[in-house]
């Protein structure tokens, strides 16, 4: 095979397995998206106050249910312990976050068998247990308060929003029996998995190509090198050790590296050293940085290298589980996914996907006509939706207020706020569903400063305030118009 049969092959091996797994990734992003609208942040601090084993249970079923984002978990994590959550919980929390979830679970099923996904979740509550009884005895109690006054300091400096916030968020307070049956609770659950999804897409991209690449470009000798086989023991230990590793410089996490997972398994990675790289998301580069910017380097290296271990052990003992119960799947061999269309259960499922994905774009894109967003903000930088009560990070631009999903967000937007902001606010999604039952009476209109059209100021299609007044537009092309010059269109009772 000549280079560019290489490359082409390999694209489409990436592009087979996403095939693949669609329908299994729609599935998991809009129950994800359902439950994070349903479940308050406040509701997971406020019991999160020790690390006894009911918390822990509490704290892993947080996570289930939250954002698979590696990122967002662990920025999640860092404001939950900075509002007074335990540590170890909070650090629970994250790992349930991107390792017991319900999208993770259905990849690795489609790609690399049953086996693989149950496995998941076993090893993933192993490892959650040796977590809790672990980190506690490593982590001494004087490092964690200065990591949290420091990190309270920081937020005391950058994010003095929570007052304004917190009476933003008075919508989401309706209890979730009451949301789950409004079509504004659904709403605004289809802001999160639309948001999700759109945080998640580089991931999910790069995950695919590497994987189809690693699947077809690497040569089996380069694995066989890799991973130790017929061993025994030592074998099994040299694999979950070194699947981390690979974690580590991979620079892909969440459910984007279950693809790159299923080729290793094809290369010849064992089955624990398969559980353990899944588990090592958290252990990207990037995210160690951002451990090392959250608490300090030396509680971020003794915290990954605690990380590393029960990653590693937990992949261990799993395998161990499933080679007595016999469970262990053969060696794959041949095609990874599906190599060719053809009218099967796999296509059904991804064009049903396709079509509920639509909808939940519908509803995510008419929030505010359904009542939703009440509470609700897009973080500018990755797209993705948070609550404005309890959003990791905030930061006011020329006037105003923008959420972000994580510290790593923020840190961007304040490197070069224009990229993002292109002249208006970040969406707050509160003020936009209370639009219709404020401001200018229903069937006034007002005029656009640009063009000389006449409008509904609650139809317009962009808005823009200067100087404490706000305009409205008839299009985008003519709200970016005013932004760039205002005194342009104003006249010089309107500018001064």
């Amino acid at each position: 095979m000549g280079f560019v049969g290489t490359i082409v092959s390999s694209l489409a091996e990436g592009f087979w397995m996403f095939y693949d797994t669609l329908w299994a990734l729609v599935l998991g992003f809009a129950l994800s998206g359902a439950v994070q609208a349903f479940v308050s942040k406040q509701q997971m601090q406020r019991v999160l106050g020790d690390h006894r084993p009911k918390t822990i249970v509490r704290s892993s079923f947080f996570g289930m249910v939250s954002s698979s984002c590696s990122y967002a978990a662990s920025a999640l994590a860092k404001s939950l312990f900075v509002r007074g959550a335990d540590f170890t919980s909070s650090m629970v929390f994250m790992f349930a976050s991107t390792n017991l979830v319900v999208e993770l679970g259905a990849v690795l099923w489609l790609l690399i068998g049953w086996q693989f996904a149950v496995a998941e979740f076993i090893g993933g509550f192993i490892m959650i247990a040796l977590l809790a009884l672990i980190l506690p005895r490593v982590i001494d109690v004087a490092a964690l308060d200065a990591a949290r006054e420091r990190l309270r300091t920081g937020s005391a400096r950058s994010t003095p929003h929570e007052e304004h916030a917190g009476a933003q968020d008075a919508p989401t307070s309706t209890p979730w029996r009451q949301r789950i049956r409004s079509r504004a609770g659904w709403s605004d659950a289809s802001g999160y998995t639309i948001s999700d999804v759109t945080m998640l897409r580089k991931e999910l991209v790069i995950g695919f190509v590497v994987a189809g690449f690693a699947s077809v470009a690497v040569p089996t000798g380069v694995w066989k090198a890799l991973f130790l086989t017929g061993h025994g023991i030592w074998s099994a230990l040299e694999n979950v050790v070194v699947g981390p590793v690979l974690a580590f410089i991979s620079f892909v996490c969440s459910v984007g590296n279950v693809p790159l997972a299923a080729a290793l398994w094809k290369g010849g990675i064992s089955f624990g050293g398969v559980i353990a790289f899944v588990f090592a998301d958290l252990l990207a580069l990037p995210l160690v940085l951002i451990y090392r910017k959250f608490y300090g380097t030396r509680l971020a290296v003794r915290l990954s290298l605690v990380f590393w271990a029960v990653m590693s052990v937990a992949g261990l003992i799993t395998e161990g589980i499933f080679t007595a119960l016999r469970l262990v799947p053969g060696a794959h061999t041949g095609d990874i996914a599906t190599v060719h269309f053809g009218l099967n259960y796999t296509t059904v499922l991804d064009v049903l996907a396709l079509v509920t994905f639509g909808f939940l774009y519908y509803l995510y894109k008419n929030a505010a006509k359904f009542g939703g967003g009440g509470g609700y903000a897009k973080d500018v930088v990755c797209g993705m939706q948070v609550r404005t009560s309890d959003a990791p990070a905030h930061t006011t631009h020329q006037g105003h207020d923008y959420y972000f999903c994580s510290d790593k967000c923020h840190v961007k937007f304040e490197a070069e706020p224009a990229r993002y902001t292109t002249g208006q606010p970040a969406p707050d999604m509160s003020e936009t569903a209370a639009d219709g039952a404020t401001g200018e009476d229903a069937g006034a209109t007002v005029t656009d400063p640009v063009c000389g059209m006449s409008i509904d100021p609650h139809e317009a299609a962009g808005h823009a305030t200067h100087k404490g007044v706000d305009y409205s537009f008839c299009s985008d092309g003519c709200r970016k118009d005013f932004v760039a010059d205002p005194a342009l269109y104003l006249t010089s009772t309107d500018a001064g």
